[in-house]
């Protein structure tokens, strides 16, 4: 362990092996950082929040402070981060607003520059937020979802895994998985072909995709027709069973 003499570090904070804790940093009480971590300089961690191993803050993020909800009053919440994360210069992470609460972010995500993740958000695994990428309050992000540059979420919406979203994009409802959105207000405006591709998706299960995007949002069915007419006339798949039980959860309803 590596902790620069200008680092000020709570005692009651709790760090693992080999973290590296750079100039002028400040680690608040309650907090746990696991093992490989890395803070480059001027990083606040605050607590109670839980980050786990091998994750990089650069200069200026500020981690695990208290929720901006003007409900607020002051309650224990909590942030848990997972592994392999890296949080670029000025990124903000927010812990939960009501008493037990946590935010979570899971592995392997890539925070851009200023980007913002809100209380009580669920961030999935091998995400990317380009500069700028903002989160409100209670917002899930599924697994491997990008998000682009100046883009900015509603509260309570959700980003479906594979999906993403152009730079600038105002998202008020929730965007499929799989699917390309943009605009402000955005729109669905196809699926995420070269995500997909790097992904390793089958040419068949891109086929299948392109085909319930096709019927969505072109074939002039409401929801639930297009629903119906993709279960009658598309194989089975899990990207399939993905999108459809997405639709169908949506509290918010659907991009369209």
């Amino acid at each position: 362990m590596s902790i620069h003499p200008t680092a000020i570090v709570d005692p009651k904070a709790e760090l693992g092996t080999e973290v590296v804790v750079g100039p002028y940093c400040v680690i608040g009480p309650d907090v746990f950082i696991g093992d490989g971590c890395w803070l480059q300089h001027h990083v606040t961690v605050c607590g109670p929040t839980k980050i786990g191993e091998r994750n990089r803050f650069h200069a200026f993020s500020s981690i695990g402070q208290q929720t901006q909800d003007l409900k607020y009053a002051g309650e224990p919440t909590y942030l848990e981060i997972g592994d392999n994360n890296c949080f670029r210069e000025f990124v903000t992470v927010n812990r939960a607003t009501s008493i037990g609460n946590v935010t979570i972010v899971r592995d392997n995500g890539n925070f851009l520059a200023y980007s913002h993740i809100a209380h009580d958000c669920d961030v999935g695994n091998d995400v990317i937020f380009s500069n700028n990428g903002t989160l409100a309050g209670h917002v899930v992000v599924g697994e491997c979802a990008v998000l682009g540059g100046l883009s900015a979420v509603h509260q309570f919406c959700r980003i479906g895994k594979h999906a993403i979203t152009g730079g600038c994009t105002k998202i008020v409802q929730d965007v499929p998985p799989y699917m390309l959105a943009d605009g402000n207000p955005a729109e669905v405006r196809g699926i995420n072909l070269v995500g997909l591709e790097r992904r390793g998706f089958s040419s068949e299960a891109i086929r299948v995709l392109k085909e319930a995007f096709r019927i969505l949002y072109r074939a002039k069915l409401n929801t639930k027709q297009a629903l119906a007419e993709i279960g009658r006339s598309l194989p089975e798949s899990p990207e399939l069973r993905d999108l459809i039980t997405f639709i169908e959860t949506s509290e918010r309803g659907i991009i369209r």
